[in-house]
């Protein structure tokens, strides 16, 4: 029995197994439904959102222009954004039991991905998914800058219903109404990461969509999902890195340490892209916007440095592995110039990734289907009860 445990256990990708399916690991290859939302195809480095190339949408189109693109598939005229705008600042106050949530994970030392995940679990369903839509993408931002300002011993700042949706953001976490150009960094990198196909977070939301479930518990697993490392959660190493190097010409020593030590170089290489990520060089124009304009351009260009020097390097010591910048190098610098600190890299990834996982619900719910993958048992069939007093 142990042998034929093993020998299923071995059996190779693509295999066919019980029921007539592939196993397939990960679900490698695997298309699990069909979207009008947006295609990632890895080998050309493209990103198509909602019909748009993501280097045409990203630095042009505000967030509340996504988002209805989004949820609509159309872009809004003036008098439909304008209704659009008031229904999200109309939700964006926290339910109190928002704030007691919040206070109490402050207290207790939670990281503000795991506080925002118990305080949208907060956020009362209404029975209506387009009302859960608003009500969960109007919330994150409230909830994540409470928590920053909670945790930094300051009051929250109640959210102003006369800015826009990443400029209320900027304006609750620091209480100061931002520039032109920082809101346009902000809506930039919020727009580049509000979809990307069937992501592990999206693909959580759609599943438990599938089962009929509400929308608001749909977007809570996405924000457990997105905190993993290997998905939404690694955004601040890339930006360390920078930071310990300290000068372009520490670059190469440092970085050539970590590949001798066998490490990873966060913020190169993606599951998905077999070349340059194309959302790094969305963002890339955005920070270098933004760096010459409001922050710190010695950073910049030790950033950049960094980059040339990592990616001749992993040529080097990883040759056709095709290990690019991706999306994590340029979100950590341009997040960290519009002086957000890494805790709240990935719940900024949230704010801008729930109108895809609010869109992919809505989308889930119009098919009425079940997701429901099988397993293969690779484990003994026929095992007989002992005792407990014969164990």
């Amino acid at each position: 029995m142990k042998g034929a445990a093993h020998a299923r256990s071995e059996r190779e990708p693509g295999v066919e197994v019980s029921g007539g399916a592939a196993f397939a690991p990960g679900l490698e290859g695997v298309v699990a439904t069909r979207t009008r939302l947006s295609m990632v195809d890895g080998a050309a480095g493209r990103l198509v959102i909602a019909g748009f190339p993501v280097e045409e949408l990203a630095g042009r189109a505000s967030f509340e222009e996504t988002l209805y693109l989004l949820w609509n598939g159309v872009l809004p005229d003036a008098g439909r954004l304008e209704g659009l705008r008031g229904d999200l600042a109309a939700r964006r106050a926290l339910p109190e039991a928002a704030g007691e949530v919040l206070e109490a994970a402050v207290a207790g030392g939670a990281a503000p991905i795991d506080a925002l995940r118990m305080a949208a679990g907060t956020l009362a369903p209404g029975g209506n998914d387009r009302d859960d839509a608003l009500t969960s993408v109007a919330a994150f931002p409230t909830i994540v800058a409470a928590c920053w300002r909670l945790s930094q011993g300051r009051e929250p700042v109640e959210p102003d219903p006369g800015l826009s949706h990443a400029a209320n953001y900027l304006y609750m976490l620091s209480g100061e109404v931002p520039g032109e150009e920082r809101v346009r960094a902000l809506e930039t990198y919020l727009n580049t990461v509000s979809d990307h196909g069937m992501n592990a977070s999206t693909f959580a939301a759609r599943v438990i969509s599938s089962t009929g479930s509400d929308l608001i518990s749909a977007v809570v697993g996405a924000i457990g999902a997105l905190k993993g490392p290997l998905h939404g959660g690694a955004p601040g190493p890339a930006l360390d890195v920078v930071f310990e190097i300290g000068e372009p010409g520490r670059a190469e020593v440092v970085l050539r340490e970590r590949l001798d030590r066998g490490e990873r170089l966060m913020g190169f290489g993606h599951r998905v892209y077999k070349v340059r990520d194309p959302r790094a060089d969305v963002l890339a124009g955005a920070a270098e916007r933004l760096y010459a304009s409001d922050a710190d351009e010695d950073l910049y260009r030790l950033a950049l440095e960094v980059e040339r020097t990592a990616l001749r390097l992993l040529e080097e010591y990883k040759p056709g592995r095709n290990l690019d910048t991706n999306v994590e190098f340029y979100t950590a610098l341009l997040l960290h110039g519009l002086g957000l600190p890494t805790g709240l890299f990935t719940p900024t990834f949230a704010v801008g990734r729930v109108a895809g996982w609010t869109a992919h619900c809505l989308e889930q719910h119009e098919t009425g289907r079940l997701i429901r993958p099988q397993s293969e048992y690779v484990g003994p069939e026929a095992r007989k009860w002992v005792p407990l007093e014969e164990r």
